[in-house]
This record gives structure tokens, C-alpha cells and sequence, in this order.
């Protein structure tokens, strides 16, 4: 062999390990991708009420979290914990009223922490809490603000020359017109999540010269529940099945547990009333189809994108949402209809295709596991577990339960096979279901199984900080975006 080729082979073995090690240490991109109130109904988590092959899909790409839950069942504090690794009973955060930015003006979020390290933070549609002040710009080197329907939705109707007609005008309870559902005869990207993914379909398009976190905001299916009509012709109303709100099921509920099941208890009544609970689950199923093709025409144009291969990937609900279920409307309890979510993480060189785990999490967890995932430095102070072993081995033996608060006082813990809920920290009331045996949480044993409680109170939290100065205790500029307290 000539001299020449040797010193060429004993370079290239020499050099050949730095080449791996800058391969393995290239900084991954995130796509963020969150839908605003669907609960479990995806077929992926067991559910045929309506298909979901996009989110199935991307479920089938890594790893399903069969058991993942919510951190707080209402948008605000939800997304406010997701977003910043800690907890309601940590932040005070409790509601939709509780902007986060006043209170907290030097916390780092997932995105705004992601750009100080060196990132491209992007995001559009709604990532934070959508109401205005939730969504401080330097959070983002680029922002796609949320589209909503609405005003699709009254331009339809004035052009068919059809008076719309809001539920709510029977009963008022609300000062808008959210309450309210039906189909429209519009293609599915004219709608304003068709134009959040289309915003994001062009930046996976496009060539970035630093690592990205790209949060995409899909707001459907949130309220009003209109969708296109297409979604409506597939899923027939005789094909609705209704969930069950069993006679009698609140009887062994305490104090704590009945105050949250009879908020937006009338809603539930002006709908079944108005024989329009069908017409309502069907719009939401519809919705939740929407929100599946846009899933579905946001993973085309990564698959089409030049970052397929260094791209981590996860899927997010903020909570669920009941149609009578425990005689309930809406979210806003601390049962399992409120909290269970769809949860889908796809890690290049970590998760493998088709796993599922059944660990209880919260979604707190995104958080720490995305930071360790990119190899950023975890801040100390979070809440969240980082789930990275669950994405390695998703049978691992795991001791950790999922937390949820609702309002100040109130927790649940879930865990594989059990939920405890302490209301105004034991002092209305408890709960304890075995989920295995009384998946629809219909028997309340705590009466039977006091002792058996102690392992979930250990791990509530030891202290519930008073809730955050609420919106109202503030002056905002929305153009300046400062505060000032009145």
C-alpha cells in the first residue's frame, strides 16, 4: 500500500471519532405541538368515538403516554405550568385570571428559556393562555398570533343570509359567544388553525442556521365547536354516543368534590334542555377531527423538512373535557375526565416506534426532559420530573405519580392504579377510586380506605401560597406590554 494511502487511513481513523461526537452533540430542534381541550377521545388511547389517524400516527413514531395528565384542569394555569415547570401550588397561578408575567417577572418559560440558550424560539396559534397579556413578546424571536373563527364563523352565517343563532341568547350566563357549535361548509385550512400550520408548515420550509424551538398552537377543539362540514358528514349524529352521567353517581362525593361538579352545571341544563347535548358532543368530535388533520398536514411539511432527523417531537392537550359526565359540563374538576390527556413524545436515537407506557406524569415534565434532552442545563427549581428513562425504557419501574391542582387547596394524585383527591387541603372532603377496576370513578373509597390514603398524602403539597394578584388589579398597556398595578 503506498505511504500516501496509509497516513491518509490512520487521519481518517484519527478523525473519525470527532466526527461521531459532533454528530451526537449537534443541538436538536423541538416542535412544540399543543391542542387546546381534547381529552382522551383519540383512538390511539382506546377511544372509536371519532377517527384520529394523524395523531395515531405520530403516536405509532415513539412513545404514547397512556397515563399522562394535565398539571391543573383549565387553560391558564395549566399551559402557565406546563410552560414553566412548576406547579399551581407552587406559583399560586390558580386560574385564567392570574397572569403569570406580573407576578413572576423574571421566570424563564420553556420558549424564552430555549432562546437564552441559543435557540430560534418561534411559535404561533396558542401556546400560552390566549387572553390578552398571557403571551409576552420577548418570549419569541418569531410569533404567529392566534387566528380565531369567530369572525369566520359570523361572516359565514351574514353571506347564507342566515341569522346565527347563539345558545346563549335562551339563557345568558356568558358575556360572549362561545357556547356554541355546528358546521360550516369551509375548507379546513381557511380556518384559523389551517393558517397557524400553514405559518409553521413555511418555517419548516425554510433553512435555519441555529437549532429551533418551534411551538405550534392548535386551538381546536376549544370552544365555539364549529368545523367544517365535512367532519360533520363523516360522523353521522345517530353514530354519537353520549358519555354516561350515572343517577346517583354524586351521592358519595364530598363537600369540595359537589362545588366543582355544579360549576357550569346550568350550561349542562340549558343544553339538555334545548335537546342539543347530541348536536354539542358531535361538534366537539368534529373539532377534534379538525384538530387531527391539522396534525395530520403539520407532519407533512416536516416530513418534507430538512430537520426530520434531528427533530424532537411532542404532542400536548391541556386538559380534557366532560359532556354530563358526573353530571358536569366542561372541565374544571379534578376526575379523570378533566385531567387525562394525549401525550406523545418522539425523540430521534431515544423512543422507539409503536412503545406506550402507563407511568402516571403530568405534563410539569416537559419541562426537565426537554432541557436534559437537548443537553441544557436544567434550572434547580422546577416542579417536573424529567421522563427521560420512561422514553428509554417505558417499562422501567417508576415511583413517581402525576399532580394535579385545581384552585388553592385542592390536589389529585394519580398514580398506575389509583386516584386521591384532597379538597381545601382535607377540609371538604376526600376521594379515593381504584381506576383499575372503576374506570369511571363511580365508588368513592375513602370511607373504607383511610389508611390506605396516607401513601397518596405524602406526596401533596406541604404548602398552598395565596393566589396571584388577579387581571383586574392591574393597568396594561398591550402595545408597550407594562403593568401597573391600579
Amino acid at each position: 500500500m503506498k505511504r500516501s494511502n496509509i497516513l491518509a487511513i490512520l487521519l481518517l481513523a484519527l478523525l473519525s471519532p470527532l466526527f461521531a461526537f459532533g454528530a451526537e452533540s449537534a443541538p436538536k430542534n423541538v416542535l412544540f405541538i399543543s391542542v387546546d381541550d381534547m381529552n382522551d377521545w383519540v383512538g390511539c388511547l382506546g377511544s372509536d368515538r371519532v377517527p384520529t389517524p394523524n395523531i395515531d400516527a405520530l403516536a405509532a413514531r415513539g412513545l404514547l403516554f397512556t397515563n399522562a395528565h394535565a398539571p391543573s384542569p383549565k387553560c391558564g394555569p395549566s399551559r402557565a405550568a406546563i410552560l414553566t415547570g412548576k406547579r399551581a401550588s407552587t406559583t399560586g397561578l390558580y386560574s385564567n385570571g392570574h397572569w403569570w408575567r406580573p407576578a413572576y417577572p423574571d421566570l424563564l418559560t420553556l420558549p424564552h428559556y430555549f432562546k437564552q440558550n441559543g435557540y430560534y424560539s418561534a411559535g404561533g396559534g396558542k401556546v400560552h393562555h390566549h387572553t390578552d397579556g398571557f403571551n409576552p413578546p420577548d418570549q419569541w424571536d418569531e410569533y404567529f398570533d392566534l387566528v380565531q373563527d369567530k369572525d369566520l364563523i359570523v361572516d359565514y352565517f351574514k353571506r347564507r343570509g342566515e341569522d346565527r343563532r347563539y345558545l346563549t341568547d335562551q339563557l345568558p350566563r356568558h358575556p360572549n359567544d362561545s357556547l356554541d357549535w355546528g358546521s360550516m361548509e369551509v375548507e379546513p385550512m381557511k380556518m384559523g388553525d389551517g393558517q397557524t400550520v400553514n405559518w409553521a408548515s413555511e418555517f419548516l420550509a425554510r433553512k435555519h442556521d441555529k437549532p429551533f424551538f418551534l411551538a405550534v398552537g392548535i386551538f381546536q377543539p376549544h370552544l365555539p365547536f364549529y368545523a367544517p362540514k365535512q367532519y360533520f358528514d363523516a360522523l353521522p349524529e345517530k353514530d354519537v354516543d353520549l358519555p354516561i352521567n350515572k343517577p346517583g353517581d354524586l351521592d358519595d362525593i364530598p363537600e369540595g368534590g359537589q362545588i366543582m361538579a355544579e360549576y357550569r352545571r346550568n350550561d349542562l341544563r340549558m343544553i339538555e334542555e334545548h335537546n342539543e347535548l347530541e348536536n354539542c358532543v358531535r361538534s366537539y368530535l368534529a373539532s377534534i377531527a379538525h384538530a387531527d388533520t391539522m396534525v395530520g398536514e403539520l407532519m407533512k411539511a416536516f416530513d418534507k423538512s430538512a430537520y426530520t432527523e434531528n427533530t424532537i417531537i411532542v404532542l400536548w392537550s391541556d386538559h380534557g373535557y366532560a359532556f354530563g359526565e358526573k353530571d358536569h359540563y366542561a372541565k374544571n374538576t379534578l376526575w379523570e375526565r378533566s385531567t387525562h390527556v394525549p401525550l406523545i413524545m418522539v425523540v430521534p436515537e431515544v423512543t422507539k416506534p409503536g412503545t406506550r407506557t402507563d407511568a402516571p406524569v403530568d405534563l410539569t415534565c416537559l419541562y426537565p426532559t426537554l432541557t436534559t434532552l437537548c443537553d441544557l442545563p436544567t434550572p434547580s427549581d422546577l416542579d417536573g420530573v424529567n421522563v427521560t428513562p420512561l422514553l428509554e425504557t417505558p417499562n422501567i419501574p417508576w415511583k413517581h405519580p402525576a399532580i394535579i391542582d385545581y384552585l388553592k387547596g385542592n390536589t389529585a394524585i394519580r398514580t398506575k392504579d389509583w386516584r386521591y383527591i384532597s379538597y381545601d387541603e382535607g377540609r371538604k372532603g376526600e376521594e379515593l377510586y381504584d381506576t383499575l377496576s372503576d374506570p369511571h370513578e363511580w365508588t368513592n373509597l375513602v370511607s373504607t380506605h383511610g389508611e390506605f390514603t396516607k401513601q397518596f398524602k405524602a406526596w401533596l403539597p406541604e404548602h398552598y401560597p395565596e393566589e396571584v394578584p388577579t387581571k383586574g388589579a392591574y393597568d396594561f398597556d398591550s402595545d408597550k406590554y407594562e403593568w401597573r398595578l391600579k
